[in-house]
């Protein structure tokens, strides 16, 4: 018996897999379709500083708005040193209108500080040093690590914990739980590139509500979970 429910298994995660890589080769297509998400646009500039700073701009702000905030503070300061010479206010008009960005910019000025007189002006590399500076959480962390540093991680956001269960690919009910279950049955080959391609599939195809499942190119292999109606 014991034997049989392993080759069952054997079978099950191989036809997983399977459907794991057309998923992702059919994304990887269409990704190019689209406008890259802001802060991988930010990460072309193999700036660790500005891939924090623009990830943090992002929490909970639209796509649209993220870049140009960003670009618009980066010609203010583009290092620890310089950013947190900025007042509070410089680092607000720059942002706005990304939500929160009172908050931000608060947090922006006081981790350019940490950075600067802790770490050397080093953005750290790593998931446990992220998560010390206050306002950093797994996401943006992740995003660092991956986009950054080019380290072997899986960036969950909205999008990447919504697409993922809604496919069927896991069952979970919160982000954290989205991240350590993905990192169990997604190769790591495809760890870094996932979030950038449900983020863009999230925004552009599967919407959180009436996604477009009549042009959706992965569709014959999602299972629509909780999907209600669709477009």
């Amino acid at each position: 018996m014991k034997r049989i429910l392993r080759q069952g298994k054997r079978q099950t995660d191989a036809v997983q897999a399977k459907r794991i890589s057309a998923i992702i080769r059919i994304l990887s297509r269409e990704y190019r379709r689209y406008e890259e998400p802001s802060v991988t646009k930010v990460s072309r500039t193999e700036d660790p500083f500005k891939v924090l700073i623009s990830c943090l701009i992002s929490l909970r702000t639209k796509d649209e708005v993220t870049y140009p905030a960003s670009q618009r503070l980066f010609t203010l300061a583009v290092t620890p040193k310089a950013m947190m010479k900025l007042s509070t206010r410089q680092i607000e008009k720059a942002i706005y209108p990304a939500g929160f960005y009172i908050t931000k910019a608060k947090r922006i000025k006081d981790i350019a500080r940490i950075i600067h007189e802790k770490y050397k002006d080093k953005v750290p590399d790593t998931i446990e040093e992220l998560l010390k500076l206050h306002g950093v959480g797994r996401k943006t962390a992740n995003i660092v690590v991956t986009l950054a540093y080019n380290k072997n991680g899986i960036a969950v956001d909205t999008h990447v914990h919504r697409l993922s269960n809604r496919l069927g690919l896991i069952k979970t009910k919160n982000p954290h739980k989205t991240e350590f279950a993905l990192l169990k049955i997604l190769p790591e080959k495809y760890w870094i590139i996932y979030n950038d391609l449900l983020v863009s599939h999230g925004q552009n195809t599967c919407r959180p509500i009436s996604p477009f499942c009549s042009r959706c190119k992965i569709s014959e292999f999602c299972d629509k979970i909780n999907v209600i109606s669709s477009r």
